[in-house]
């Protein structure tokens, strides 16, 4: 979500008028109006004090806008697009990458930008390619010139948009530092291969992540399953505070803890939650922290 969505809905659930907000800040109606509208942004001071209003950090506030500004200062890039026609099955297979960030658009086109500060030969050092077979779109990233993927972890930048319109399932296969998934909606989205971090923030699917290495996996703002599948691996999941979830722990020798404001706890999950947690494989340990998800 943008810092226009999240004030907007800070302000709501805090059961709180314009009107009233503008007078803790001692400002006009019409900035928060601006504010909540995507026409501006607050100066500092009063993004700290709107940050202590609602007890959500400056960071989290403008996650989106952050990402925006580092997505926009790379030196080298290359974009490879195609229209879509219909709702398509997504298969992508994109190798090592330092972050990346899969997001939905309103746009038809599936669109897959690379960029980078090291890598000055990127245009033929990675070439995308993007099939269309019978209702499934397959993207695969592939290296040349001797380009490894240790180098690509290293130093490349990874971004796919996807067109909300057409999305049914996600398969995506990569070997990555950070995985950015927002703003996406579809019946089911699977992950295999390496991620060390994980940012899901308005994200509506049953999400199954498939990693047997340890895990930072930060929600923001999710609905559905979030299923788990490790081998002797152990995973931090960072909740929200009023984040209400079911967990569910399958496999063979797998635990979850429970931790809040550092200090392990009784379990605060809640059996009759619509959103679930699922623990799966074998002899893998989920800490599960309710506090805030900052990037």
């Amino acid at each position: 979500m943008t810092f226009a969505e999240k004030l907007k809905n800070a302000r709501k659930n805090a059961g709180m008028s314009q009107e009233a907000l503008a007078e803790k800040l001692g400002v006009s109606r019409q900035a928060v109006t601006k504010w909540e509208t995507e026409r501006g942004i607050p100066d500092i001071d009063n993004l700290i004090t709107i940050s202590n209003l609602f007890g959500i950090s400056v960071d989290e506030f403008l996650s989106q806008e952050k990402e925006a500004a580092v997505r926009k200062g790379y030196l080298y890039e290359s974009k490879t697009e195609y229209d879509i026609d219909g709702r398509k099955r997504f298969d992508m297979k994109l190798g090592g990458a330092s972050s990346l960030f899969v997001t939905s658009t309103d746009s038809e086109k599936v669109l897959v930008r690379l960029a980078s500060n090291e890598i000055a030969t990127l245009e033929t050092d990675f070439k995308v390619r993007i099939d269309d077979i019978k209702g499934r779109i397959d993207v695969d990233v592939n290296r040349y010139n001797k380009m490894t993927e240790a180098k690509a972890k290293e130093g490349l930048f990874i971004e796919v948009l996807l067109p909300n319109k057409y999305l049914s399932h996600v398969e995506l296969e990569s070997n990555c530092d950070e995985l950015h998934i927002n703003n996406l909606a579809c019946e089911q989205v699977e992950f295999r291969g390496k991620a060390n971090k994980v940012f899901l923030e308005s994200v509506e699917a049953a999400l199954e992540l498939d990693c047997n290495i340890d895990m930072d996996i930060k929600i923001v703002d999710f609905t559905g399953s979030l299923e788990i599948n490790q081998i002797t691996s152990t995973s931090r999941l960072t909740v929200p505070e009023n984040f209400p979830f079911r967990a569910l722990v399958k496999g063979f020798s797998n635990s979850v803890i429970y931790e809040s404001n550092g200090e392990v706890v009784e379990d605060f999950s809640d059996a009759n939650a619509e959103n679930i947690v699922e623990l799966n494989g074998i002899k893998s340990e989920l800490l599960i922290c309710r506090g805030k998800a900052v990037n």
